[in-house]
């Protein structure tokens, strides 16, 4: 049996590589670098290059890329071998500072939402020193940045790194102000729990919606779903330990931290988490494990599907983002102590969360909108798309004290009792968890669970980040002017709490009361889908906030709001023109098919025995034959939406006409497919059903 701390980490560049390769004087330079963000020198990058070379050919690569996180939602590299010609006719293999430092893709031919055109193609990575490259297959792979000619950001990774710098730059202004002189830098945290469902690959290349779109457009709800709940944590089938133990000793040998394992709620629903770790390179981690899954899947006859909602009627998929606030000595910035009405630090830190979740709610909501998500919110253990924070019984209590200003009597800890003398005593948590909530604190952290299993973790973490900087930034600013500051701290903490706390809900957020509440009396956003929320990007309030911090420039947002829309747009047209030729080519002349078979047996039933009564056939005959001319109908009518979405002006326009007709029209097609799928003999049936596909893994 393997020992896993002999191979943990064994693909990447780390600290204890570089320990080893670089001399001290270069490794305490790069490592000022990372800490401290101390501007690199050529020398030093050009004596990492020849160890970091040295280091991965003697690993067996023989390229090295740039790997980055473009606005495509995935990520990309391009590979050069380290060859280079020698006189005599050989090679010799190089790889200098300047190549580790700076590479050019084409930026033209990477979504930019404007900011190049196909004769403006020059574009650039920029080694991200933070992040450790690492070994995957044959090539040395180097986290870096993306941008434009111009400097714009191209990618994920750039304004994540600012929206981090932000937000240290903030938190530190007010640590010191408790006069906590000694810290130097406060990191956010992740640990992005993963969800996915496993099929069989047989199975997966037998529909089309799923080799096209990831989720199926089609699908008669089987006879057993979830309902009895036995999936959930159940005993993992012996070829899906198999698929988790490959994936773990994978991640594992690129340092992924790679924890926790089980089976989900929906059949063939399973899910991975990692322990925490600075939120740059979490994200990169949690880009390589989606990889990393969908390889080690096809290893075993399986395919991973990340989409957010790949089947109809059973839990989506969802990528919980835990976040978190640390000091460079460890202090969790977010974990309340023994007495949290008396930790006034604490408290600021919470307050300055609250506020932003509720001042920036539109941006959370934007961060985790795509067409695939837009299925999954609001139902099945994924949270409504309005944005409330659960706190629980303990810490509502406290704010509440605060506001009011009466003495907070405290929450006794209850010790449970199971009723069995041979089990272990012990104390039950203050705080509950809520499933339905978007965003809950869970002991030292907040849970933000609205993001959709295939979304990059970046794009929230940067709402998030920079929402909070500028929480802090406020506070900092009256404080720092402050002529008697536990008297300006305490009414800040209790104006926080008295403005903010309609965005604390704690209750059950599937409740369509709270859904009405939530909007009419406390005046929180419902955006529903990616059209309703994504133009908000623009929003006087959130430009001026994003820009100010620097996380963004006007041009960015305004090329990221066009992208993602753009996106969308192209989501639902792909599922629009794949539902539009499976239901031509094989679901109606599937139900065709049986409409002959049931009239030549009714015929043939008359020629033994014209008394026989043909009523079970001529019944079925005439619903079928409905359905098959409902089938035509709604196709028709699709395709003419579709069509219609060239006279949209804009892709704002052409988002809003997805949203308003065509989505309707694939609903209502789905309908009278998946009706006729109930009466079509199965052998008739051109592709896998949910049945097959959901326990179709043994």
């Amino acid at each position: 049996m393997k020992n896993v701390s002999d191979f943990f980490g064994c693909k990447v560049f780390d600290d204890r590589v570089m320990k080893a390769n670089l001399s001290a004087k270069v490794y305490q330079s790069l490592r000022k670098t990372i800490d401290e963000g101390a501007k690199l020198d050529i020398g030093v990058a050009n004596a990492v290059a020849a160890a970091m070379k040295e280091w991965a050919v003697g690993h067996g690569a023989t390229h090295y890329t740039h790997w980055f996180q473009p606005l495509t939602g995935v990520t990309a590299e391009k590979h050069d071998s380290f060859i280079s010609p020698s006189p005599d006719g050989g090679v010799i293999m190089e790889f200098s500072g300047k190549e580790l430092i700076k590479g050019e893709p084409d930026a033209s031919s990477f979504p930019s939402g404007g900011l190049r055109a196909t004769f403006e193609a020059r574009g650039y990575t920029a080694w991200d020193p933070t992040s450790y490259a690492f070994i995957k297959g044959n090539t040395l792979c180097i986290p870096t940045a993306f941008c434009s000619y111009g400097g714009e950001a191209l990618d994920k990774k750039t304004p994540l790194l600012r929206s981090m710098e932000a937000l240290n730059k903030q938190a530190i202004r007010i640590l010191h102000l408790f006069g906590n002189d000694d810290v130097k830098c406060v990191r956010t945290s992740v640990g992005p729990e993963q969800e996915y469902f496993l099929i069989t690959e047989e199975m997966y290349k037998q529909r089309r919606d799923l080799r096209f779109t990831g989720r199926t457009l089609f699908g008669a709800k089987p006879p057993k779903g979830q309902e009895m709940d036995d999936h959930y944590f159940g005993v993992i089938k012996p070829r899906v330990a198999a698929y988790m133990e490959e994936l773990n000793e994978e991640l594992w040998k690129l340092g992924i931290l790679a924890k926790t394992e089980h089976n989900e709620v929906a059949p063939a629903q399973h899910e991975l988490a990692p322990i925490y770790t600075t939120t740059n390179i979490a994200t990169d981690h949690n880009q390589l494990t989606m990889e990393i899954m969908q390889k080690v899947a096809a290893k075993h006859g399986l395919v991973c599907l990340l989409h957010e909602k790949p089947f109809a009627g059973v839990n989506g998929s969802g990528k919980h983002n835990n976040w978190s606030l640390a000091t460079d000595g460890g202090v969790n910035l977010l974990s309340p102590g023994e007495t949290p009405y008396e930790n006034a630090q604490f408290l600021l830190f919470l307050c300055a969360v609250i506020k932003a979740v509720d001042d920036y709610q539109d941006l959370l909501r934007l961060s985790v909108a795509t067409a695939g998500n837009d299925h999954r919110l609001g139902a099945n253990e994924a949270p409504p798309a309005v944005i409330s924070i659960f706190l629980g019984e303990e810490l509502n209590a406290v704010l509440e004290a605060i506001e009011t200003g009466t003495p907070y009597a405290g929450t006794e800890k209850k010790q449970m009792k199971l009723g069995v003398d041979v089990l272990p005593k012990f104390n039950r948590d203050t705080t509950d968890r809520n499933r339905t909530s978007p965003f809950a604190f869970t002991g030292n952290k907040f849970e933000f669970r609205m993001l959709g299993s295939s979304n990059s973790i970046a794009c929230a973490n940067i709402m998030l980040n920079s929402a909070v900087a500028e929480s802090l930034k406020i506070y900092a600013d009256r404080l720092e002017k402050a002529e008697n500051f536990e008297e300006v701290l305490h009414e800040m903490i209790r104006k926080t709490i008295k403005d903010h706390k309609h965005v604390i809900f704690n209750g059950n957020g599937y409740d369509d009361i709270w859904i009405k509440d939530a909007t009419e009396k406390r005046g929180l956003l419902n955006y529903r889908t990616t059209p309703d929320c994504m133009p908000h990007l623009l929003d006087e309030k959130n430009v001026q906030m994003l820009t100010s911090h620097r996380v963004f420039s006007e041009a960015e947002l305004k090329s990221r709001c066009e992208i993602m829309l753009e996106n969308y747009c192209k989501t639902v047209l792909i599922e629009a023109n794949t539902m539009i030729d499976m239901a031509k080519t094989e679901i109606a002349p599937a139900v065709g098919a049986y409409i002959l078979e049931l009239a030549n047996t009714a015929a043939a039933k008359k020629v033994v025995d014209d008394s026989i009564s043909c009523g079970y056939e001529a019944g079925l005959l005439k619903k079928l034959a409905r359905l098959e001319e409902q089938i035509a109908v709604k196709t028709d009518e699709l395709e003419e939406a579709v069509m219609k979405l060239k006279d949209a002006g804009d892709i704002e326009s052409e988002s809003y006409m997805i949203r308003d007709t065509v989505l309707g029209k694939m609903g209502e097609l789905r309908v009278a497919c998946d009706e006729a799928e109930t009466m079509t003999a199965k052998k008739y049936w051109p592709f896998p059903t949910y049945g097959d596909l959901l326990f179709g893994v043994k």
